[in-house]
């Protein structure tokens, strides 16, 4: 089967981007000696957390606990949920997968350890913990060294609960455009976790892990960085928000579209809003990169004096925002050149709890 006849709207993926993206990936942290665990969240799809395993990462990271729910479900044995699980029965069930793999959670209230180990207890399991430090994104978090070391005191008391390090992850620099601000914040960051770090290890404990970055600031890290492991998720697919960073990555993630009307200055597709997501940068048509879209529901539309295209022909729009466009889609199409080689679920589609 060929792209063209791809009945669209469609989810496409280059393989060839993806694996060349991932390769790029893999020889910038293994020259800087920092481990990827690849965010779930950006493709939600089992088949390409295997690919990422395969090509050498440690794990994965999600950021929901059904999502984990279905990693564990495909053999994914070491995770991290980068975000505080509190709902009961969320907790019952972190408690039940600690005991299919490792996974680790984030921390940030006594009470939430609390919980934790009660729901450990019952299943008899381990569930690691990361405390989280707030280094600028103003969500989640402690906010002092202090908070950090009351936690980590809490988590080693608990029989069930195994103190693993911090999580820090700083997702407001992530699409700061200006390289050298994004530069000098990283260098900031990294000096206040150094010093955290020590102030823990002072106490007697051991740091094993200190988790964060992402794609727009991953390649920012250097040998003598005090992460251990990487975050990144959309360095895969890319999107017009990433690419306004001119990062080492390239596009390999489209929305097809077919074209249903030419004429009048007008270039009409079947692709509008229910099939790409616009939260960030708006997206573009590869073919037409300087042309900015009008969306409405199920259609987009272009206006220019003079189109190289006629109706039924194929376009790929490259997303705004890859994480939240892979949502909106039930399968992708695996591509190379303009075959298709695999039709692939979007396992995690909607799954949000």
């Amino acid at each position: 089967m060929k792209v063209c006849q791809i009945e669209t709207p469609a989810l496409i993926l280059d393989l060839d981007v993806m694996e060349r993206n991932m390769a790029v990936m893999k020889a910038f942290t293994d020259s800087v000696g920092i481990r990827l665990r690849p965010h779930y969240k950006s493709h939600k799809c089992t088949s390409i957390a295997h690919m990422q395993m395969a090509a050498g990462a440690k794990g994965l990271c999600c950021a929901k606990t059904s999502e984990a729910a279905d990693l564990v479900r495909a053999g994914i044995e070491d995770l991290l949920i980068a975000n505080q699980v509190t709902e009961p029965a969320k907790i019952a069930q972190v408690a039940s997968l600690a005991k299919c793999c490792r996974l680790t959670v984030c921390v940030d209230s006594a009470q939430n350890v609390r919980d934790l180990e009660a729901a450990a207890a019952v299943q008899d399991s381990l569930i690691c913990c990361l405390v989280e430090f707030d280094i600028g994104m103003g969500r989640c978090g402690v906010a002092t060294r202090e908070e950090v070391l009351a936690l980590a005191d809490q988590i080693s008391a608990c029989p069930h609960l195994h103190f693993e390090g911090i999580q820090a992850y700083a997702g407001h620099l992530a699409h700061q455009t200006d390289l050298e601000l994004r530069r000098q914040a990283s260098g900031e960051i990294e000096q206040a976790l150094w010093k955290l770090r020590r102030f823990l290890e002072e106490r007697g404990y051991e740091v094993k892990e200190i988790s964060g970055v992402s794609t727009g600031t991953a390649m920012l890290r250097s040998e003598n960085s005090v992460y251990t492991e990487i975050q990144a998720g959309s360095y895969l697919f890319m999107d017009t928000a990433y690419n306004a960073l001119n990062l080492a990555f390239s596009n390999s993630l489209f929305v097809l579209a077919t074209v249903i009307r030419l004429g009048g200055g007008l270039l009409v597709t079947d692709a509008g809003l229910k099939s790409v997501s616009v939260d960030q940068r708006p997206p573009v048509f590869r073919e037409y990169p300087d042309l900015p879209i009008r969306f409405s529901e199920e259609h987009s539309t272009l206006v220019a004096d003079r189109f190289s295209h006629a109706v039924g022909d194929r376009l790929c729009m490259v997303p705004s925002h890859c994480c939240t466009t892979v949502n909106l889609h039930d399968f992708f199409y695996f591509v190379r050149g303009d075959r298709v080689v695999d039709r692939v679920p979007v396992t995690s589609r909607g799954k949000s709890l």
